[in-house]
Formats: structure tokens, C-alpha cells, sequence
């Protein structure tokens, strides 16, 4: 440390006996400690004064299907993403219950992911690994995580089909173990093809490539399952009609029952930093997972107005995608988002709330998980609470569902996906311009999973 008196800054036993001494003085840490022993934090520190604005009511929602599972993996944004085309889907053929492989969307992610992660290798080859784009390609490899525009570009590729044609494995459902194969393999190619690039031998690397590829893919299939060609489609509607449509493939299946409406999708954000203005639309460089993809395109917006559009398009009766922090102040158990119910001032002393700027600044806080708003509550005329469609199963929360205060949307949501026809002018014209390219480890570049 340069610029500090280490034996200042040091904490020494005389500090040490200080800080004893003051604990011991505080009676009321016996009880906290005597809580903690046997009890988790958030039971602890929940307040319940906010619960009558936290009852799981709402006056305005979209009667949805139940909920689905993600378990040990991180593919809470395919959840979310497919969630919304099974409602659409749903109601076209008045389904009562339904759901869309997300074992077979995430097989096609970890391969896209791959691979885009060896162009994005050779690409940056000239430079050493501790430079900080390639480090950071290198360190974050190929996770479960996405966005909405990586959704979408795997959708309009590879397409879509019922979950009961491509089902999840166990490897789909915990994916640990292959994600560290994959990515251990994935950074031994970036070594072995940089000794054939300092060897002038870079014509040679994307044979290279081939070959690991080949290898990615053997894995892949082997965890998550052989991709399916062709299918048949039977269900029965909410009349107990059986239905059969033979011979889909998951690309015509998309095309009949989506197509064209996945474009009708954007992005906005809420990013309140300076470098960020609002009404701006942002790309993050080395972001995707497809490489002739569509690019990642945000539009910035002040939160009161994606709560606008959030709300408009629920009364619509369509559900939204959206990325939030589900770090803080939360009850998984119950189901509970909401910044005014947990009192960690009162047990610790601490208060970690500070603004949302802040917190992007001095990475406190990033989107690391996606889920769908599918109802709000409005009390004297202002909303108060939200319905969230989570993909933690039935046994958390109201079967699945979860509700999130109005205070903590505004502190911990970043992204929503909104309907183009929502938005007006002004912001049509700001999302269909160049967009400016940030940093790879931009805060609005953070996956969820």
C-alpha cells in the first residue's frame, strides 16, 4: 500500500480490545447474538409495520400459468423469456397449463456462448491475458446467465417447443459441473492459440477452433440431450379438447405461434449514473452470445417511466420480463421484496442504503436475476406493490409467486422489457440511433442468472 501509514491503518490488539469492549457494553448484541445462533438474519431483522402494503393483493393483473423451476442453475432469464411466449402462446390455444423447453434454449446458449467466446478470444489475441478485456472474457467464460436481446436471438435462430418434446436432465438442472469443464476447456484454447499466434502460426487457430468446438458440443449434448429435429404437438385446451399437430420442427413451431413478435420486444434500463444520460440508448462491448446476432441494445429511462410502461403493458393483459438485484431485503420463504420490512439498523447498526447511482458506481448493486411483473396494486391512486412471477418452483413464496414494494423496485430493478408500441416518439427515434458502446464490465452489461 503506497499511499496509507500501514501501522496507522493496521488493526491492532489495542483497536481489537476496543472494539471487545464496546460489543460488551451494548446488552443488546446478547440478544442479537443469542437470535443469530439458531434463527437466519432476515428472520431477525423483519419489521412488520409494512405488511398491510405488502398483502398479496393486486388491482390490476394478468391471470398467468403456474410457475416453473429453475433449480440449481442459473437460466432464470430463459425462464422469464419463455414465460412470456407461453402466455402469448396460451392464449391462442386457450391452454390452461403449458410450458416451453428451457433445457433445449439453454443447450443452444451454452453452444452460442461458446462460441462466441472463442471469436471473441481470437480476436483479442494480440494482447497478453492480464490485459483487461481479454481477463475479462477469460474470467467470466460461459455461465448460465443472459439478457433479453441474447433471449431473443436464440429464439429467432433455433426456435422454440413444448418442454414435454426436449425435457430438462439432471445436468440441465445443476450446472456446476459442465459449466467448469466448459470453461477450463474454453481457456485452454485461448492458451494453446496464443502460442500459434506468437509462433506466426495464426492461420491455424480457427481449425483449432473447429476441433474444440466439435469437443463443446459433444459435451453439451451429452449433459443437456440431442437436439430435437421434429416433433408432434399435442395437448388439450381449457374445454379438454385434445389437439395434435404433427411433424413441427422448433423452428416452425415459432414461426406459427410467434414469429414476428419477438421484434416488437425492447430493452430499457434504468442506469441514473452520469456517464448514462437518460433517453440514450447503450450496447456493452464483447456482450452477446450469438455472433451475427442482434446487438444488445438498452434504452435509459428515469424509473417513473418504465413504471409507466410496466404498467400500461399488465393492463394490457401481457406480462413483462424484467432484471433486478433479489440480493437485498428479501424473504425467499415467504416471498417478500421490500426494502421497509428488514431493519438491519436496529440489530447491527448498519445502514446500507445508498442511491442507485452510487451503488452502480461503487458496485454495490447489479441485475443478477430476471423474472416476469405480471400484476401492481394502486392505493390513493399510486402503486404500492407489484406481482412477480419467479422461477424458484411452488414451495416459495404464494406458489411461486412473489410480491416487491414500490420503494424497492425503485432501488434494485434495472431492466424491463416493454412492447415498442408503448413508447413514444421521442423514444423511438433515441432507440432506433447508434447506440454508445461501454465497457465489457459495465454494470449494465451484468447477466442474470
Amino acid at each position: 500500500m503506497k499511499n496509507v501509514n500501514v501501522n496507522e491503518e493496521r488493526l491492532s490488539c489495542e483497536l481489537f480490545s476496543e472494539l471487545e469492549k464496546s460489543y460488551k457494553e451494548d446488552k443488546k448484541n446478547d440478544v442479537i447474538r443469542h437470535a443469530l445462533i439458531k434463527n437466519p438474519i432476515v428472520d431477525v431483522v423483519y419489521d412488520n409495520k409494512n405488511e398491510i402494503d405488502t398483502t398479496f393483493i393486486f388491482s390490476n393483473e394478468v391471470k398467468t400459468l403456474p410457475v416453473c423451476n429453475q433449480k440449481a442453475s442459473g437460466r432464470c432469464w430463459i425462464f422469464a423469456g419463455l414465460n412470456v411466449l407461453r402466455e402469448i402462446i396460451a392464449k391462442k390455444l386457450n391452454l390452461r397449463n403449458f410450458e416451453l423447453s428451457q433445457n433445449y434454449i439453454a443447450l443452444c446458449d451454452k453452444l452460442e456462448k461458446a462460441n462466441y467466446a472463442l471469436t471473441s478470444i481470437i480476436d483479442l489475441i494480440e494482447n497478453e491475458p492480464n490485459e483487461r478485456v481479454l481477463m475479462h472474457i477469460l474470467t467470466n467464460g460461459v455461465g448460465d446467465g443472459g439478457q433479453w436481446d441474447m433471449f431473443r436471438n436464440l429464439v429467432i435462430k433455433y426456435g422454440i417447443l413444448p418442454k414435454n418434446n426436449f425435457n430438462e436432465t439432471y445436468q440441465s438442472s445443476n450446472t456446476m459441473e459442465s459449466n467448469h469443464l466448459l470453461n477450463t476447456y474454453i481457456r485452454k484454447f485461448a492458451s494453446e492459440a496464443k502460442k500459434l499466434a506468437n509462433e506466426n502460426r495464426k492461420n491455424e487457430i480457427h481449425t483449432l477452433k473447429k476441433e474444440y468446438l466439435k469437443n463443446i458440443y459433444n459435451l453439451l449434448t451429452n449433459s443437456f440431450g440431442l437436439p430435437v429435429e421434429k416433433f408432434d404437438f399435442e395437448y388439450y385446451d381449457k374445454d379438454d379438447k385434445y389437439h395434435l399437430e404433427k411433424d413441427l420442427t422448433p423452428k416452425s413451431f415459432f414461426e406459427k405461434y410467434i414469429g414476428n413478435e419477438i421484434d416488437e420486444y425492447v430493452s430499457i434500463i434504468n442506469s441514473p449514473t452520469k456517464d448514462k444520460p437518460f433517453n440514450k440508448v447503450y450496447t456493452i462491448a464483447y456482450l452477446n452470445n450469438v455472433v451475427e446476432g442482434k446487438l444488445i441494445k438498452h434504452l435509459n429511462l428515469p424509473m417513473e417511466r418504465i413504471k409507466e410502461l410496466v404498467e400500461k403493458q399488465i393492463d394490457d393483459n401481457n406480462i413483462v420480463w424484467f432484471g433486478s438485484d433479489v440480493s437485498f431485503y428479501r424473504d425467499r420463504k415467504t416471498g417478500l421484496w421490500d426494502d421497509l420490512s428488514f431493519d438491519y439498523v436496529s440489530a447491527f447498526n448498519i445502514d446500507y442504503k445508498f442511491n442507485k447511482e452510487d451503488m452502480l458506481d461503487f458496485h454495490a448493486s447489479v441485475m443478477n436475476h430476471a423474472m416476469c411483473l405480471t400484476g401492481y396494486n394502486k392505493k390513493d391512486g399510486k402503486t404500492n406493490r407489484y406481482k412477480v412471477e419467479n422461477s424458484w418452483g411452488e414451495d416459495v413464496g404464494n406458489k411461486g409467486y412473489f410480491i416487491m414494494s414500490s420503494s424497492w423496485f425503485d432501488s434494485f430493478v434495472y431492466q424491463a422489457v416493454i412492447l415498442k408500441k408503448y413508447l413514444n416518439e421521442e423514444e423511438i427515434d433515441a432507440y432506433n440511433k447508434e447506440p454508445v458502446v461501454l465497457d465489457p464490465w459495465d454494470p449494465m452489461g451484468t447477466l442474470a442468472d
